[in-house]
């Protein structure tokens, strides 16, 4: 069985989600649903045809966390040891060619969110950068053409 790395923030975020897909979100369409029900005829009935799509989807997210949670090799990147290399979970200081300043840090797939500067250990520039360390150069191969980077700090937080 594969694990896929997460780290610890990702998977607390996760355990939340279904924490309250359980919790809120389920129950509550179950009441629409008995609602919609005491409305009489369902082959008619637009308010329980759409607690009923509502129920599907909660469910079938449910199922998602559930089986990547289980699937998940949790990662504490607090503890992680200060070598001075990118890997997955570090915090990395990089500088472009044209002198603009960036900063990404290496998370698992759910977690990452490149507006908060969350790129995933799977997308090009995370590849890139694994192994690298501070003063490397790194190519990225983009869609728009490559890019180059200096590293200009590797933090573990």
């Amino acid at each position: 069985m594969t694990r896929t790395p997460i780290t610890l923030r990702g998977a607390e975020k996760l355990r939340a989600e279904l924490k309250r897909l359980k919790s809120e979100d389920r129950p509550n369409v179950i009441r629409a649903i008995a609602e919609a029900r005491a409305h009489g005829d369902l082959s008619e009935n637009a308010e329980y045809a759409a607690a009923r799509e509502q129920q599907g989807f909660i469910e079938g997210r449910i199922k998602e966390i559930e089986w990547r949670l289980s699937h998940a090799h949790v990662i504490d990147t607090a503890s992680l040891p200060a070598t001075g290399k990118v890997v997955f979970g570090a915090t990395v200081d990089l500088e472009d060619e044209a002198g603009g300043a960036v900063t990404y840090q290496i998370v698992g797939d759910d977690e990452a969110d490149i507006r908060q500067g969350l790129i995933s250990v799977n997308s090009p520039i995370a590849r890139a950068l694994v192994g690298k360390q501070a003063g490397d150069e790194v190519e990225v191969a983009a869609p728009g053409g490559a890019k180059a980077y200096q590293i200009v700090e590797v933090r573990y937080l």
